[in-house]
C-alpha cells in the first residue's frame, strides 16, 4: 500500500505580518460599530452549533462570535474545555462526549465552527462521527501543509508537551471531512500560513477568503457574515459561498490564484 503524500513544506508567516495581527482591535471595534447591519445576515432553523477555540484560548474568546450565533437563531455552545492547551488527556473524549450530547439533546446533526486549532479538532470530529455532523467551518486552521507552517508551532509543544508532528491525529485532520465544508482563510494571516488553510474544492468543499488578521477571526465583520451565511443553508441543500451584493468589497475575489 503506498503511503500517503507528505504534506507540503511552507514558511510561517513573515514578521511584518506578525506584527499586522495589533489590527485586530480594530476588527473588534469595526463589528460591535456595523452590530446593527451583521444582525440582517439570514436567521437560522435553531440546530445546535458548537464553536471549538485556537491554541491557548477558551470559550472567552469565541464569546462574540457565540452571541451573535444564537442572535441569528441557533442552539450555540462553547466547547467547555478550559483552554485550549491541545489534545491533552481527556480532551478529545471531552469533545467526543460533547458532540454525541448535544446531537442527542435533539436528533439534529451539530455545526461545527474551529478557530485556527479548534478547526483542526471539527476536522477530526467530522471524519470520525459524521453522522452527527452538518457542517464544518474552520477559521484560519492549519491543515493543508506541514506541522512547522504557523509561527505557534512551539508554543503548541511547549503547552501540549506532544510534538507539532502528529501524524496520528492528521490522517483525520487532513483530509477534506466527509460533510459540508468551509474553510475561511486571510492572506494576511500572521500566526497560520494561508496555504496551509487552503481546502481542496470539491461539490461540498470550498475556501472563503476574507481580509482578516489572525487574533481577529472570531472577530471579524466580514467573518461572521460568511459564518452566517453558511449555518443558514437549509439541511442537505448547501451550495457554494457567493459574493452578493456588498460581498464583492469586503471578499476578495474567488477566482485570483491560490
Amino acid at each position: 500500500m503506498a503511503r500517503p503524500a507528505s504534506p507540503p513544506s511552507i514558511k510561517p508567516p513573515s514578521r511584518l505580518l506578525q506584527i499586522a495581527e495589533l489590527r485586530a482591535g480594530w476588527e473588534l471595534g469595526a463589528t460591535l460599530s456595523l452590530w446593527p447591519l451583521l444582525k440582517l445576515a439570514p436567521k437560522g432553523d435553531g440546530h445546535p452549533v458548537l464553536v471549538l477555540p485556537g491554541l491557548g484560548a477558551g470559550d472567552r474568546s469565541t464569546q462574540l462570535l457565540r452571541r451573535y450565533l444564537r442572535g441569528r437563531g441557533y442552539d450555540v455552545h462553547g466547547w467547555g474545555l478550559g483552554r485550549n492547551l491541545g489534545p491533552r488527556e481527556g480532551v478529545e473524549a471531552g469533545m467526543f462526549k460533547l458532540l454525541e450530547s448535544l446531537h442527542k439533546k435533539d436528533g439534529r446533526k451539530v455545526s461545527l465552527v474551529g478557530w485556527s486549532l479548534g478547526g483542526a479538532y471539527a476536522r477530526l470530529l467530522a471524519s470520525k462521527r459524521p453522522a452527527l455532523v452538518r457542517c464544518v467551518i474552520t477559521l484560519g486552521s492549519p491543515f493543508a501543509a506541514g506541522p512547522r507552517s504557523t509561527n505557534a508551532w512551539n508554543i503548541y509543544e511547549e503547552v501540549s508537551g506532544q510534538s507539532s508532528d502528529d501524524q496520528t491525529r492528521m490522517k483525520h485532520v487532513r483530509p477534506t471531512p466527509p460533510v459540508p465544508t468551509t474553510s475561511i482563510f486571510s492572506r494576511s494571516d500572521g500566526v497560520v500560513a494561508w496555504r496551509g488553510s487552503l481546502e481542496k474544492p470539491g461539490p461540498t468543499a470550498e475556501n472563503v477568503e476574507v481580509f482578516a488578521s489572525h487574533v481577529g477571526l472570531g472577530a471579524n465583520p466580514s467573518v461572521l457574515l460568511a459564518i452566517a451565511d453558511r449555518l443558514a443553508q437549509p439541511e442537505g441543500a448547501w451550495k457554494p459561498f457567493t459574493r452578493k451584493a456588498l460581498g464583492a468589497l469586503i471578499y476578495p475575489n474567488p477566482h485570483r490564484r491560490l
